[in-house]
């Protein structure tokens, strides 16, 4: 497999190619923004599957939107070493190990144990909004890589909206 140094340019627009189905994946994230999971918690979720998958797209965006959202910069670093530090809850700490026994799971069959302790943490409907929201940012890094979307250039609608009031 070749590895590239810089991914150039979009391949295309995919949004207008299959508006369809784009219209379908941002019904899931509406979805699962209404579900009741914590905003912070999918985003922390979004943020490690992208680091896992390589989409500098998506994690440009998601760092954004945890910045946005109030996170401090102490977590986001730390993200990637999650299991080392004491900066998570538990609950997010379940959310992770099964965000990343899910984004691996040709490596690790969602074991038992991992599912255990998301099971312990959240109810039957929120372990299957998680899971959701899992499959979601997997397969938004599958587009983001594959047709090339350029990273740096989204804007958390929190600072979008609070610019635009402010006249900017």
């Amino acid at each position: 497999m070749t590895k590239i140094a810089h991914p150039g340019p979009p391949r295309f627009h995919y949004a207008r190619a299959a508006a369809g189905g784009y219209q379908a994946m941002l019904a899931l994230e509406a979805f699962l923004h209404a579900s009741g999971l914590e905003a912070v918690l999918i985003h922390l979720v979004k943020l490690r599957v992208s680091q896992i998958n390589g989409c500098a797209f998506c994690i440009d965006m998601h760092w954004k939107d945890l910045r946005a959202a109030g996170e401090t910069e102490q977590r986001l670093y730390a993200l990637d070493a999650w299991r080392e530090t004491p900066f998570y809850s538990a609950r997010e700490r379940a959310a992770l190990a099964w965000t990343e026994a899910l984004t691996l799971v040709a490596q690790t069959h969602a074991p038992d144990d991992v599912f255990g302790e998301a099971r312990a943490q959240f109810s039957e409907k929120e372990l299957a909004d998680l899971t959701l929201a899992i499959v979601a940012i997997n397969g938004w890094n599958r587009i983001a890589i594959g047709f090339r979307s350029e990273p740096g250039t989204y804007q958390p609608a929190q600072r979008v909206r609070a610019a635009e009031r402010a006249g900017h």
